[in-house]
């Protein structure tokens, strides 16, 4: 559906999660594999680029839904329509799968018949008059048990490509899956730019952020956002991780070399925030870089692991200059 169907059908609410790990296969894809990979439907192509980085996206699998919505304020509101999702493999080493949905402010008061929702991919229609920021609160605080839980989509999608054949899962180090759950808000008429509200970073690896876009946004180009953050925050962390597990300062040389390797060889290349993004969602990586600061924190993680390698190879020259005949 384009951005003015969406508009059109009232969406005032669009939402999704975003999973993230590194792809467990001792060798990257290169990008026919990656391509096969992520081969979800017979009937489209998967998207492929190599500039400036390899990426591959699958096209959009649909999921029919026909339950009740999360709420913050404990409002019973039941939604049907279709889920749509998608995965995602940059340099074919980080693997991303993504849920999105969007909802009208109003639906009937009855079902229709599955057809008129599967010509609306990816909106989801309410019975009634849509409570819009209880749900919004709702699908950030977590799904109930018997609600929407549209990371679970998302999820489902991870598990079925990480049992790809194509896999040997022997991934080349030892990192974390990250979650990204978001909503976004449609603003007022006149609203241009999209903006901002909250990013939060809470217990076991999750983030939460809240946009507000403006009225017709396109819901993928609100998840090809989510996605490049998530993608840029997955490799933060894992960095910090790598380096807090080289014991900087205790182990020797070989040791801290060893344990950083897996950054240089697999991680350093991939920070590209922003890359092929939407002109219009591409501005809110200011807003990012202002704070929390991504690219400075990953600027100076990156200076400190050139500089113990560097530290660490001058000894070693100096012990195979000493040792040589």
């Amino acid at each position: 559906m384009s951005p003015r169907e969406h508009h059109e059908a009232g969406a005032v609410l669009l939402c999704g999660e975003v999973r993230t790990c590194l792809l467990p296969a001792h060798q990257a894809l290169d990008i026919r594999a990656a391509a096969q990979l992520l081969r979800l439907r017979a009937d489209e192509r998967v998207l492929v680029s190599e500039r400036p980085n390899l990426y591959a996206r699958s096209p959009d699998a649909l999921t029919g839904v026909d339950s009740p919505l999360p709420s913050a304020n404990g409002a019973k509101v039941r939604a049907v329509g279709t889920v749509a999702a998608r995965g995602a493999l940059t340099e074919g080493r980080v693997l991303q799968t993504s849920a999105r949905l969007s909802l009208t402010a109003r639906g009937p008061d009855h079902r229709q018949p599955w057809g008129h929702y599967l010509v609306r991919p990816g909106l989801l229609e309410p019975f009634g008059r849509l409570p819009r920021e209880a749900v919004a609160e709702g699908v950030l605080a977590g799904a109930r048990r018997g609600e929407l839980d549209v990371g679970l989509i998302a999820d489902g999608l991870l598990t079925r490509l990480l049992r790809h054949p194509l896999l040997d899962q022997r991934p080349p180090f030892k990192s974390r899956p990250t979650r990204l759950r978001w909503t976004a808000l449609t603003a007022g008429p006149g609203a241009e730019r999209p903006t901002i509200e909250a990013l939060t970073l809470a217990e076991d690896e999750l983030r939460t952020l809240t946009l507000r876009v403006p009225p017709g946004a396109d819901p993928a180009e609100v998840a090809a956002l989510c996605e490049d953050l998530a993608l840029h925050d997955w490799l933060l962390t894992t960095l910090v991780r790598l380096l807090d597990g080289s014991r900087l300062g205790s182990a020797d040389g070989t040791a801290v070399v060893r344990a950083l390797r897996p950054a240089v060889d697999h991680l350093l290349h991939l920070w590209m925030p922003r890359a092929r993004l939407d002109p219009a969602f591409a501005v809110l990586w200011d807003a990012l870089e202002e704070r929390p600061g991504f690219t400075r924190q990953w600027q100076a993680l990156v200076r400190r692991i050139r500089d113990q390698l560097a530290l660490h190879a001058i000894p070693a020259l100096h012990q195979e200059a000493v040792m040589a005949p």
